[in-house]
């Protein structure tokens, strides 16, 4: 049967309240947000909800859940289905040019980035990580490579920079999440530069927003929890 506009709302719902809750992780969130705004039928839509329960609807207590699966203080990483996998990348050069890393792709535990006369992105806003901890190699000679982080990993930056710079910012920093990656970038600047920011995506920050607003819209029982429905 044909999905109307209004079931394909009461998903949506269904969805922002789950991703408040902590029981989807941000990226998952935006995948089901999107499939179901593309959903035609009933069936591709039953599957968006089918492992949430519905709005208002009373959970019973969580007992004995293991540390090690609860997510980080943000919410929006679950961390363990980012780190493992086959490297797809672990080098990159750019000579009077660029490079770029970004998006899916999941970075070496060793990873050696060059740039002369050229530029290079390395994104792990989205990244995967082949080992819990990762090593990015940065040189740039007359040229320049930014590295990209999410806020709560683990960072570590020392480089050093002669007649330039190897610099972190510290934008949306935040403490490291348990279970996230360790990432330590080091390397070389030679009359160029090697930037270090930790920062969201637009989308990330977005739908954070989005999840955080909708959170502070449901009564607070008194107790510490939001109401449901």
């Amino acid at each position: 049967m044909r999905a109307s506009d209004a079931e394909r709302e009461r998903v949506a719902e269904t969805l922002r309240e789950a991703v408040a809750e902590g029981r989807l992780e941000m990226d998952e969130f935006e995948q089901r947000l999107d499939a179901t705004f593309k959903a035609r039928t009933h069936g591709e839509l039953v599957p968006l909800v089918s492992d949430l329960p519905a709005p208002g609807a009373a959970v019973a207590p969580v007992v004995g859940v293991s540390p090690a699966t609860v997510r980080g203080a943000s919410g929006d990483v679950d961390w363990s289905r980012r780190i493992g996998g086959p490297a797809t990348s672990t080098w990159a050069f750019a000579f009077w040019s660029g490079f770029g890393r970004k998006g899916r792709w999941t970075v070496g535990r060793a990873f050696t980035a060059v740039a002369v006369w050229g530029g290079g992105d390395i994104d792990l806003r989205e990244a995967n990580f082949e080992d819990r901890e990762v090593v990015i190699r940065c040189f740039a000679v007359m040229g320049g490579i930014d590295v990209k982080v999410p806020p709560h990993v683990d960072l570590h930056v020392n480089g050093l920079g002669f007649m330039g710079g190897f610099d972190e910012q510290t934008k949306d920093a935040g403490e490291p999440e348990p279970g996230a990656p360790r990432v330590r970038v080091t390397g070389f600047a030679l009359m160029g530069g090697v930037g270090v920011v930790r920062k969201w995506t637009k989308a990330q920050r977005q739908r954070r927003r989005e999840a955080e607003e909708y959170r502070l819209r449901k009564p607070d029982t008194g107790d510490g929890r939001k109401e449901l429905g």
